[in-house]
């Protein structure tokens, strides 16, 4: 592939991917990209295998079949550690944060800095932490609390800014609003909309159709296993995808958006 080529490619392109456990058929035959500074919302009920497909992109689970390019290169993501080493990050709705361990600590859990006598680097990793939680929310001070006793804002703003730190350039958001107040969510929305402008693609799964049409650009409805459509966002009415997620029917006389 050109220099040319590769630099106008997605930062995700995801051709044809197939997935099974046993005898049912998870994900089947499913296409999806996302450009640098997009948010594509993935859309279906459960079961219809858009936490299976994203799990592919983030390594935990193999794809038995189809291709995964990151920036136009073709790509094996066999592992976690295998996704981030390509700058993708996973944000769950559970947030896999060490309650009893304070927001710094959290941030750099599994990754921590050493210094040059392989000890903890504790002086950097302050410094580094309120720079980054600073960038995200500047209101965020009590950054040595045990992250228990943090809002549900504040601990989206510690798995978020996780991910940046190590230079994500793609990331899953799963739910990231659920069970979060009006102010909260709102915060959550004004990160995401950040991280947009400084050109992290982002794959959102939501059922809150409301931030699906205020955050993103494009929508990928699955049902089945299957993908029904992908669509800009502008281009689709509220009970138009409700109709996709729940019957498969696409919308009438509306070209869907390249995958």
């Amino acid at each position: 592939m050109s220099d040319l080529a590769v630099s106008q490619a997605p930062l995700v392109s995801m051709q044809g991917i197939h997935k099974s456990f046993g005898g049912v058929h998870a994900v089947e035959n499913v296409s999806l990209s996302l450009k640098a500074g997009e948010v594509v919302a993935v859309l279906g009920h459960n079961g219809a295998g858009k936490s299976t497909l994203m799990k592919m992109l983030a390594g935990a689970y193999p794809i038995d079949s189809g291709e995964i390019r990151i920036n136009g290169a073709l790509t094996s993501i066999r592992t976690p550690t295998d996704a981030q080493h390509h700058g993708i990050e996973s944000i769950y709705q559970t947030l896999a944060l060490a309650d009893n361990l304070d927001a710094v600590a959290n941030l750099f859990l599994g990754r921590e800095l050493l210094t040059a006598w392989r000890t903890l680097d504790d002086h950097r990793m302050d410094a580094d932490a309120r720079k980054v939680f600073h960038r995200l929310n500047k209101n965020f001070t009590n950054i040595r609390t045990p992250v228990r006793r943090l809002s549900g804002g504040q601990r989206q703003v510690v798995a978020i800014s996780r991910a940046i730190y190590f230079n994500a350039k793609i990331l899953i958001m799963d739910e990231p609003t659920a069970a979060l107040g009006p102010e909260e969510t709102a915060m959550v929305a004004d990160l995401v909309r950040q991280l947009k402008a400084d050109g992290v693609g982002i794959f959102l799964i939501s059922h809150d159709l409301h931030d699906v049409f205020a955050l993103s650009d494009r929508v990928a409805v699955m049902k089945n296993g299957r993908l029904v459509g992908t669509y800009a966002t502008k281009d689709v009415t509220e009970d138009e995808v409700l109709a996709m997620i729940i019957g498969g029917k696409t919308p009438a006389g509306k070209p869907q958006a390249v995958t």
